[in-house]
């Protein structure tokens, strides 16, 4: 079970709510969100950096959604010229943390940033890393070699900042919002990429633009991901009629601690295989509700015997030996029944 995520009690529910009419980035790839799989989206370098590609570049680092139990956890990183950090996210756009600015806020920002000749555009290039609440409990859930979340973390931080370098950009500072103790993730990542300034710390998303803008581009994202899996289940619930009513208030946060998304789990758990790909089985909450009496039914596996691992398929069409001693006849002139003579030829 989950043991390293975010105390959902310290959530503020109405601000971890997707806006109504959140905006559907480039980076919502619904095939894949739809299919439960972890995927990866960059933008086009812009154009400001792409003309000068000596430009020094700054680049910041956050997540999205590592408590709840429905959803994707969503990595984002952004990038700009060092010299427009403040001016240009602080100043002209006010970029903040995420969980400080209203969910519609974020999302108007968001949009701002894919609009084509606007300067955020034309200067900022982003890319997110959806992990998928399927994958992130198929390594929480494996019986050896657990892939906890945060190893899953930090393989996707240094992921998207290796495909921003291999893209050729000049980023001279990086600064990450931290997981666990600051001085030990720095440590690491400052293995791996030796060359390049790092900072890591707590609450870097309300220090540091760069990481506020990051910040929106991943719980944007999320939100948006989180609305493409619920309306699945509206369309399903309203064209099959055995289905049970989706809950009109919808499933909220997806943190635990949000009535909606508890209430949203009991209405609506199928008694063998619980829920779909949204749902993140190595969550404690999961498991509660999978295992009280009476909610699902118990499914044994049964595994072979010995003896049966070793048999062979010819084990089933070979005649044992007769009663009177006469030899076991050849397996394969056995194979289609009755044995090969020679008057057949």
């Amino acid at each position: 079970m989950d043991t390293t995520m975010e105390d959902p009690n310290s959530q503020d529910i109405n601000q971890e709510t997707p806006a109504e009419d959140v905006f559907i980035a480039p980076s919502i790839h619904e095939a894949d969100i739809l299919a439960g799989n972890s995927y990866t989206h960059h933008t086009a370098i812009p154009s400001s950096i792409a003309q000068s590609p000596s430009t020094e570049c700054i680049l910041g680092v956050d997540e999205a959604g590592r408590g709840p139990v429905l959803g994707p956890m969503v990595y984002g990183i952004f990038y700009l010229p060092l010299s427009m950090h403040h001016s240009l996210l602080a100043q002209a756009h006010h970029f903040d943390d995420s969980k400080v600015l209203t969910p519609a806020v974020r999302s108007t920002l968001m949009q701002t940033l894919c609009t084509p000749h606007s300067d955020l555009y034309q200067n900022c290039g982003w890319a997110t890393r959806v992990m998928s609440a399927r994958d992130i409990g198929a390594g929480m859930l494996k019986p050896v070699g657990v892939y906890n979340l945060n190893a899953q973390a930090m393989d996707a931080t240094v992921q998207l900042i290796k495909e921003v370098f291999d893209k050729g950009v000049n980023v001279k500072e990086i600064y990450v919002d931290t997981i666990g103790p600051p001085a030990t993730y720095q440590a690491k990542l400052e293995r791996v990429f030796p060359a390049t300034k790092i900072t890591v710390a707590k609450k870097a998303d309300s220090l540091y633009p760069c990481v506020s803008a990051a910040s929106v581009a991943a719980k944007v994202t999320r939100d948006a991901a989180l609305e493409v899996c619920y309306q699945s289940y509206i369309s399903k619930s309203n064209l099959d009629e055995d289905e049970p009513a989706v809950v009109a208030a919808g499933w909220g946060s997806g943190y635990p601690s949000d009535a909606r998304t508890s209430t949203w789990l009991k209405e609506n758990m199928d008694p063998v295989f619980g829920w779909g790909n949204e749902c993140r089985f190595s969550w404690g909450t999961v498991k509660e509700l999978l295992e009280a009496k009476g909610q699902a039914v118990k499914v044994d596996w049964p595994v072979p015997d010995d003896e049966e691992q070793g048999m062979r398929l010819t084990n089933f069409f070979a005649p044992s030996v007769g009663g009177d001693g006469e030899q076991e006849r050849d397996e394969l002139a056995n194979w289609f029944g009755r044995p090969l003579t020679e008057d057949i030829f």
